[in-house]
């Protein structure tokens, strides 16, 4: 079972000798925006799933083996946060990361979140997006969002049940305790 970090102090002092981080949460979450500040931070490579793994430009999805291969070949790297969900690829992230970061934000937030972005980037490609997929948003998306809490959290949960007991795993709920981390970790700048 993973090792789940409650103290901020603590686990940004882990963070700042990790090599290889795992972001998750629901879509709206803000483990885009964290993974990119934490990549410039620590100065490692910034790994998008949705950009580099799963999406071809127009909204098609790659296929599942050669998406996996990405995966796999990202994961082997040695300095990376690797950004986004999946629960089919979590073990093999797992088994490589230093440190995992649970963003987890009440749903109301990730909604927010959600159309906050689309507001943003509405029409446009994002920069964690692949070429050839503009934001957009629908009532599918928007109920997955709003459910995820119940149908994709326990999957995850469960990974995390079956992880290695050294694995560090830091929960943050909301954007004030994301805030107080970031605080926490201060202004390193580690290359």
């Amino acid at each position: 079972m993973a090792l789940y970090i409650d103290k901020l102090d603590d686990a940004a002092a882990l963070l700042n000798s990790a090599k290889r981080i795992c972001v998750v949460g629901c879509s709206g979450s803000g483990k885009s925006t964290l993974s990119q500040i934490l990549c410039e931070r620590l100065g490692l490579d910034y790994i998008s799933m949705d950009r580099d793994v799963f999406w071809l430009p127009g909204w098609k999805l790659r296929p599942r083996p050669e998406a996996l291969e990405l995966m796999h070949q990202f994961v082997a790297g040695e300095r990376w946060i690797i950004d986004g969900n999946s629960p089919g690829s979590l073990p093999a992230r797992l088994a490589r990361a230093d440190m995992v970061i649970w963003m987890r934000p009440p749903r109301h937030l990730s909604i927010y979140g959600v159309l906050s972005r689309w507001l943003k980037h509405r029409g446009t490609v994002r920069p964690e997006m692949a070429p050839g997929c503009p934001e957009k948003i629908d009532w599918p998306f928007l109920q997955y969002v709003w459910n995820f809490e119940a149908h994709e959290v326990p999957q995850f949960q469960a990974q995390f049940e079956n992880a290695r007991a050294d694995l560090p795993v830091v929960v943050l709920r909301s954007h004030r305790q994301t805030n107080e981390f970031l605080a926490a970790l201060g202004g390193c700048q580690r290359r």
